[in-house]
Formats: C-alpha cells, structure tokens, sequence
C-alpha cells in the first residue's frame, strides 16, 4: 500500500542511507562536527542529536508556510538520524 506518508519515509531512508551518506560521511561523526561548532558559537553544550532535532525544527519552521514535499522528507530524515544517535 502506498500513501503520502510511506512515500515520505521511503524518501528519507533512501536520502539518508544513500546520497547524504556519500556526501556527508558518517552521520555520528558529520553530527558531532556541527555540534562542536554550535557549541563554541553558542557557549553552551550541544550534541548531534541536538543538531538533528534543531535542523528538523527548522523544517517544521519552513513548513507553516505551507505544504512542501522536500522539507517534510528532510524532516523525517533528521528526526530518524536523531534517535539512531541518541539509542
């Protein structure tokens, strides 16, 4: 059965386990870099899982004003990225 939201999911795991993965590496170590940087321009503590749930927020934030296919898969994948690095 296929519907939006399993087209959605199939989307990001195909992003996420494939393109991403080649062009970005690792997703714990490309998370930890980032969350580093955020860290020093921030001043406070951040993680990759915190990365991953403040870049799916920012979906979310892109996503009030309107549907949009791109920003609900990119999303899901953050969402997904987040909790395989949390446990």
């Amino acid at each position: 059965m296929t519907n939006k939201r399993t087209e959605i999911l199939e989307e990001a795991a195909r992003i996420i386990n494939g393109a991403r993965q080649s062009d970005y590496g690792d997703p714990a170590e490309s998370f930890q870099a980032i969350a580093d940087m955020w860290s020093a321009y921030l001043g406070v503590a951040v993680s990759g899982r915190d990365v991953c749930n403040m870049m799916a927020l920012l979906k979310v934030a892109r996503l009030r004003n309107g549907p949009h296919s791109d920003s609900s898969i990119d999303g899901a994948g953050y969402l997904a990225l987040g909790a395989e690095l949390g446990g």
